[in-house]
């Protein structure tokens, strides 16, 4: 089967970035794209029963109008779905994608893609969903689900997309983190854009030693690479040191066994990922 970039729209103003990134990521993997949009026929805000307040015919009546209703509400929903997809494939086509695809289906987005996940090479989400409230800088649920759920890379967007000229590999040592090291050695996704490794903690033999073994690794692919060893408090460090080096995307191990790992599994993921400017790819 093969493997495609695959990017989640919804209605939030996040879709245009999930569009320009994705289009991004498929034309440097030369893989195929295709753009899902998942209707949820059980959204998260429930509308008030009003069905006891009535006598027992026309509750009856009430609940054959509100069957009616829920599915017309479904009706409305697939063809807004279908109208988004249409415009995800036209915006990716302009990008320079050839034949872009578009999936529609029933269910929750967790689910449909855990189903899907042996198809994804490379899965592209917005940093909220539709659902989430307009002025709020919070993650979308969904998008906290789909991190903890799914095993594979994860490329979190802004709404607006900026092409990534600088990218920094928070590393640990960690199994995780070196097989991200040697995913970002094979991968032409950051062909031509200079990576950073950045150990946070002390200046120690072993933390050199880690950090020489990730920028040869790098270097012998013919990737630009350039690292350091900061001390002090890993979100902080690291939030620094992107600011300092002007990083324009910030690549991460889900999972790690050391600082972090607390980082990734624990509230500083929710942190890291929220405060974000720029796109995070976070690995498995």
């Amino acid at each position: 089967m093969t493997e495609q970039v695959m990017a989640a729209i919804d209605g939030s103003k996040f879709s245009e970035g999930v569009c320009d990134y994705a289009a991004w990521a498929s034309l440097a993997l030369d893989a195929p794209l295709t753009f899902l949009h998942v209707v949820d026929n059980h959204p998260q805000t429930a509308e008030a029963d009003l069905s006891g307040n009535i006598g027992l015919g026309a509750r009856e009546h009430l609940l054959e109008e509100l069957s009616h209703l829920d599915e017309q509400r479904a009706k409305v929903a697939q063809e807004q779905g279908r109208l988004m997809l249409k415009a995800a494939r036209e915006r990716a086509v302009e990008d320079g994608v050839n034949d872009p695809a578009g999936r529609q289906r029933n269910g929750t987005l967790v689910e449909t893609l855990e189903e899907l996940q042996d198809e994804i090479r490379l899965l592209v989400v917005g940093k909220r969903g539709e659902a989430a409230h307009k002025a709020s800088d919070h993650l979308g649920s969904n998008l906290e689900r789909v991190v903890r759920t799914l095993h594979r890379p994860i490329l979190m967007v802004p709404d607006t997309y900026r092409k990534p000229e600088k990218v920094m590999l928070a590393f640990d040592g960690s199994k995780t983190t070196r097989k991200g090291v040697e995913m970002l050695a094979k991968s032409p996704l950051f062909n031509d854009v200079p990576v950073h490794v950045v150990i946070v903690g002390a200046e120690t033999g072993d933390n050199r030693s880690q950090l020489d073994w990730a920028l040869k690794t790098l270097r012998d692919a013919g990737h630009e690479a350039e690292g350091a060893i900061r001390a002090g408090e890993v979100e902080a460090t690291l939030r620094g040191y992107q600011e300092e080096q002007g990083i324009d995307l910030l690549v991460m191990g889900a999972y790690g066994h050391s600082r972090i790992r607390h980082l990734l599994v624990g509230s500083t993921t929710t942190t890291m990922l929220r405060k974000a400017n720029g796109p995070v790819l976070l690995l498995r």
